[in-house]
C-alpha cells in the first residue's frame, strides 16, 4: 500500500541541503516520490509501506547530516499555527544585533589602521591592536557558531552546503590573520622595525572573519522574516477558524470546543458568530458572509435545507444546523490542506534548480581553490603590473578565494520556486481558487484548450420544465415521470420533481430501479416496465419513436432538453426542460479567448441543445451526446494537439477531469468531481477560470524571474569575486562586500515572490499565440458536433433487391439522407455499406428503404 507522510527536517540551510536530503531519501528502495521544501523545512514522502517504513526514512535523513521527525497527523488549528509560528527570526535578529555591536569597533579598528583613521595610541601598539581585533572576531564567530558547526558537519557527510561556504570564508580569513598575528609577535620580539611590523599588520584581516558571518546573519534574518510573510496566507486562513461552538442537546445549550463536535450533532449559530463546522440548516433563516472562503462580497441567504460552511459568518438571524463535516473534513481545513499541499509540492521547472543545487557548493569550493592557486602561482606579474607592486600576493589570492566562497548563493536557487508557489497558492485561496499542487499552478498558465461541461458549469444547473407532451394521458405521464425521476439526483430529474410536486402529482413506489449514467432510468410500476431517457436509450429498449422525431427536433432546436418516457414498448410522452446560462459565462469565454485559448463545450446533451447553449456564450466548438467515457476520449484527442483543461462539476466529469492536463471543478459540484480535480473553484463563477489561468501565468513568470536572477547573480558575481575584472581596476571586491551581496540575493528572490500578492488578474491581459485548431474541430458550421475523429460506417442488410435497377434505387434513397457521406450497395451480399458524417437514427434508414420499395432486415 502506498502512503504519504510529512516529515519536519532540521539543519537545512540552502538548496544544496534540500537536494542532499532528496537524493538520500530517493536512494531507499520502495520510495515512490519525494518533495523537500526548503521554505517550510519539511518533506513529503510517498512510499510502499510493505518495503520501507518511517523509521528507515528518518534514519537515512540523519545519516545525511540532518534531523528528521514525523509530523503529527490530524493536528488542531492551534497546533498548526504553532508549527508555522516564526520563532527563527527573533533568534537571528538577536544574533545579528550582538554581532553588529561587536563588528562596529572591529571594522573601525581594522579599516582605521589601513586608511589612517584616528584610533589613538593603538597606532603605535600594533600587538595590542591586532590582539583586540582577534578577540572581537573570535567573539562574533562564537556567537554565530551554528554556521561553523553545520558547515563542518556537512563536510564530514560529504554534502557541503551554504554554511560550509560561510565557515570556510570566515575561517580561512581568521586562520590566515591569526598566522599573521603570530608572525607579528615573533618579529616584534626579534626586534623588527616598525615598517616591517606595519607590512605584516596590513595583511591581517580579522574584520573579514567577523564581517562574513555578521552580514550572512542579517541576510538570513531578512530571508527568515520574508519567508514568514509567505506563509501569512495560511496563517490568515487558520485565524478564521472558530475555536468554540454552541452545541444543542435536547433543550439545553452548552459551549464546547469545535474539536468536540461530531457528525450529526446539532449546533446553533447566532448573529455575528462564525459557523464552527460544515452543516445543513434544519431551522431558521439568515444571511451568511462567505467572502473569507470564496471572495464573494455579497452575503448568501440561507434557509432550511441549505448548507453552511465552517469559518463563514452569520450576519443576522439564528440558524440551527446539523453537522455534516467535522474536523479535518470541514471546508476551512480542506482549504488549508490544499494550500499546504501546493506549498509542499514541486513544479517541473524547479528540477533545473534541483540539479544545479546538488553540485553547486562543491563546484564553488573547487573554483575558489583553483582561483587561489591560479593567482598565487601564475598571477604575480599581473598583480605587480596592474594592481600594485606592493600587493602581498598571498593575501590577495586568499582574499579572492574568500570572496568567491561568501558571494556564492545557493539559497536563491532553492527559494526561487517554493516561495512563489506558496505565495501564489495563498493568493488563489484568498480569491476562492484552490490549487492542489505546484504542477497545477505551473500547467494552468500554459493551457491551449479549455473544455467546459454544460450543465452546472456553463449553465446554472437549475433547469425548469417548459413543455409536457402526453401521448396517452398527462396525469399518467407525470406520475411515471415523478416516480422514476424521484430516485435520481440529476438536475433534469430535480426539475421534473419540482414541477410534479408543484402540481400535486402522486408518487408511486418504483421496483427494480436501474440508473444507467448518460442514458436513462428504468423500473417497474404495478408490474409494468417503465423507461425514461434519451432517444438512444429508448431505441435500445426497442421503443419506436420515429413518429415523433420531428417534434423532438423542434423542441431541441429551441435549446430545450427532451426527456422521453415509455411504458412497455410504447412511447407515452415527452417532457422538455430548459436551463439558463450563467450571467458571467459569455464574459468569461471572451476573456479566455483573449488569452489565445480555444474553449470547447463537451456535454452528454443532444446536438441541438448543445448548439443553442454554445451560441449564447460564443463557443465555436461543441462535442455533444457524449457518455462519461466518451468525454475522456475527446480530452485525450485534444491532448495530442496541446495542453487541455477540463472544467466540470458532475460525477460524469470525473474521468475527463482526471485525464486532462489540468482538471478544474466547481465547489458546488459533486465530491467525486472535486476529488478528481487539480483546482477547485470555491465560487460558482466562470470568471474564476480566467482568473486562475492569469494567476498561474503570473506565478510561473515570477518563478522564471527568480530562477533567472539566481542563475544570473551567481554567473556574474562569482567571476567578479574571482578577480575577472582586475584589469579594469575592479579587483577590490572585498569579502565583506560579497557577504552583503549574497545576503541580498536571497532577500531579493523572496521579495519578488511577495509581489504576487499585489497581482490583479483584471489589470492587464497576457496574450499568447493561438494554437492551431485540430482538423476535427475545424468545420464551416458554427458549434460543430464532433463525435469521432474518423467517419462512422453502418452495414444495412436489405431484402427485395433483384437487379442493378434495385441497387440504383436503394443507393439513391440512402444518398438522399442528410448526413450520409458515401453509399456502396452490393446485390450479391444484399447489403449497403453507408459511411456517415454524423450519426443517423435507425428509423430514418428503415423509412428510406421502405419508401424505396424494399425491406430493411438489420443494421450493423
Amino acid at each position: 500500500m502506498i502512503i504519504d507522510e510529512k516529515y519536519l527536517i532540521t539543519g537545512m540551510s540552502c538548496a544544496a541541503c534540500s537536494a542532499r536530503v532528496d537524493k538520500a531519501v530517493r536512494s531507499i528502495k520502495g520510495i515512490k516520490e519525494v518533495s523537500v521544501n526548503l521554505l517550510t523545512n519539511s518533506m513529503v514522502v510517498s512510499y510502499d509501506e510493505k518495503i520501507v517504513n518511517s523509521s528507515k526514512i528518518i534514519e537515512i535523513v540523519k545519516k545525511a547530516g540532518y534531523g528528521a521527525s514525523l509530523a503529527e497527523k490530524n493536528t488542531t488549528i492551534d497546533t498548526k499555527k504553532e508549527e508555522l509560528k516564526d520563532v527563527e527570526t527573533p533568534k537571528l535578529l538577536k544574533r545579528f544585533i550582538i554581532s553588529l555591536v561587536i563588528l562596529i569597533p572591529l571594522f573601525y579598528l581594522g579599516m582605521g589602521f589601513m586608511l589612517g583613521w584616528p584610533i589613538g595610541i593603538l597606532h603605535d601598539h600594533l600587538l595590542i591592536l591586532a590582539s583586540i581585533e582577534a578577540v572581537l572576531a573570535l567573539s562574533i564567530m562564537i556567537i554565530n557558531h551554528k554556521f561553523f558547526i553545520s558547515g563542518f558537519k556537512a563536510i564530514i557527510h560529504l554534502s557541503p552546503n551554504m554554511d560550509t561556504l560561510v565557515m570556510l570564508g570566515s575561517s580561512v580569513a581568521f586562520i590566515y590573520s591569526l598566522i599573521m598575528l603570530i608572525l607579528l609577535y615573533v618579529n616584534h620580539f626579534q626586534g623588527a622595525s616598525s615598517m616591517e611590523l606595519h607590512e605584516i599588520m596590513m595583511n591581517i584581516s580579522f574584520e573579514t572573519a567577523g564581517m562574513v558571518p555578521t552580514l550572512i546573519t542579517i541576510g538570513k534574518t531578512l530571508e527568515s522574516y520574508s519567508k514568514g510573510k509567505t506563509t501569512s496566507s495560511i496563517k490568515a486562513l487558520m485565524d478564521l477558524s472558530p475555536k468554540t461552538a454552541i452545541l444543542v442537546v435536547g433543550d439545553t445549550e452548552k459551549e464546547v470546543l469545535v474539536e468536540e463536535i461530531k457528525l450529526g450533532d446539532i449546533f446553533k449559530v447566532k448573529s455575528g458568530m462564525s459557523v464552527p463546522v460544515d452543516g445543513e440548516v434544519i431551522s431558521g433563516t439568515s444571511s451568511i458572509n462567505e467572502s473569507m472562503l470564496t471572495g464573494e462580497s455579497l452575503p448568501i441567504d440561507k434557509k432550511e435545507g441549505d448548507l453552511v460552511k465552517s469559518a463563514t459568518i452569520n450576519q443576522n438571524g439564528v440558524l440551527l444546523c446539523r453537522a455534516i463535516r467535522v474536523g479535518e473534513d470541514t471546508t476551512i481545513n480542506q482549504i488549508i490542506k490544499s494550500v499546504e499541499r501546493a506549498a509542499n509540492s514541486k513544479a517541473k521547472i524547479s528540477q533545473i534548480a534541483d540539479r544545479v543545487s546538488g553540485i553547486f557548493v562543491p563546484t564553488v569550493i573547487a573554483f575558489a581553490l583553483l582561483t587561489f592557486l591560479g593567482w598565487y602561482l601564475l598571477g604575480g606579474d599581473f598583480v605587480r603590473t596592474h594592481i600594485s607592486p606592493e600587493t602581498n600576493l598571498l593575501s590577495f589570492s586568499i582574499e579572492r578565494a574568500i570572496a568567491i566562497l561568501v558571494i556564492s548563493c545557493p539559497c536563491a536557487l532553492g527559494l526561487a520556486t517554493p516561495v512563489a508557489i506558496m505565495v501564489g497558492s495563498g493568493k488563489g485561496a484568498r480569491n476562492g481558487i484552490l490549487y492542489k499542487n505546484a504542477e497545477a499552478i505551473e500547467e494552468t498558465g500554459k493551457i491551449d484548450f479549455v473544455i467546459f461541461d454544460k450543465t452546472g458549469t456553463i449553465t446554472k444547473g437549475e433547469p425548469t420544465v417548459t413543455d409536457v407532451i402526453a401521448l396517452e394521458g398527462e396525469k399518467e405521464l407525470l406520475e411515471i415521470a415523478y416516480s422514476l425521476e424521484k430516485e435520481s439526483s440529476h438536475p433534469l430529474a430535480i426539475a421534473i420533481n419540482e414541477y410534479s410536486e408543484k402540481n400535486n402529482i402522486t408518487y408511486i413506489k418504483i421496483k427494480d430501479f436501474v440508473n444507467i449514467p448518460g442514458k436513462g432510468l428504468s423500473g417497474s410500476i404495478n408490474g409494468e416496465k417503465v423507461y425514461t431517457g434519451n432517444i438512444k436509450y429508448l431505441e435500445e429498449k426497442g421503443i419506436d419513436i420515429s413518429k415523433h422525431v420531428n417534434e423532438i427536433e423542434t423542441l431541441e432546436k429551441q435549446g430545450k432538453t427532451t426527456i422521453l418516457f415509455a411504458k412497455h414498448k410504447d412511447l407515452i410522452g415527452i417532457i422538455a426542460v430548459s436551463d439558463t446560462i450563467k450571467e458571467e459565462a459569455k464574459e468569461a469565454i471572451i476573456n479566455i479567448k483573449k488569452l489565445g485559448i480555444n474553449p470547447v463545450m463537451l456535454t452528454g446533451d443532444n446536438e441541438y441543445t448543445a448548439r443553442y447553449i454554445a451560441s449564447l456564450v460564443n463557443i465555436e466548438f461543441v462535442v455533444s451526446s457524449v457518455l462519461p467515457e466518451g468525454k475522456e476520449e475527446v480530452v485525450n484527442k485534444l491532448k495530442k494537439e496541446g495542453r487541455v483543461m477540463m472544467v466540470g462539476d458532475g460525477i460524469n466529469d470525473a474521468i475527463a477531469l482526471t485525464s486532462a492536463t489540468v482538471g478544474m471543478a466547481i465547489s458546488q459540484g459533486s465530491d467525486v468531481a472535486i476529488d478528481s480535480a487539480d483546482i477547485v473553484l470555491m465560487k460558482n463563477n466562470l470568471n474564476d477560470v480566467y482568473k486562475a489561468i492569469r494567476l498561474s501565468q503570473y506565478v510561473y513568470l515570477n518563478i522564471k524571474e527568480n530562477l533567472f536572477w539566481a542563475f544570473f547573480y551567481n554567473v556574474i558575481m562569482i567571476p567578479i569575486a574571482a578577480g575577472a575584472l582586475s584589469f579594469l581596476k575592479m579587483y577590490n571586491l572585498a569579502p565583506w562586500m560579497g557577504s552583503a551581496a549574497m545576503a541580498l540575493s536571497s532577500v531579493f528572490v523572496v521579495l519578488n515572490a511577495l509581489r504576487i500578492n499585489l497581482f490583479n488578474p483584471n489589470r492587464k491581459t497576457m496574450h499568447k499565440k493561438k494554437v492551431n485548431i485540430p482538423t476535427y474541430l475545424s468545420d464551416m458550421n458554427n458549434c460543430n458536433v464532433i463525435l469521432e475523429e474518423k467517419s462512422m460506417k453502418k452495414v444495412l442488410k436489405i431484402e427485395g433487391m433483384m437487379c442493378m435497377h434495385c441497387v440504383a434505387h436503394v443507393k439513391a434513397a440512402l444518398e438522399g439522407l442528410k448526413g450520409v457521406k458515401t453509399v456502396e450497395v452490393s446485390l450479391e451480399r444484399n447489403e449497403a455499406v453507408v459511411e456517415l458524417e454524423k450519426d443517423i437514427n435507425d428509423k430514418v434508414f428503415e423509412k428510406a428503404i421502405t419508401d424505396a420499395g424494399y425491406k430493411l432486415v438489420s443494421i450493423e
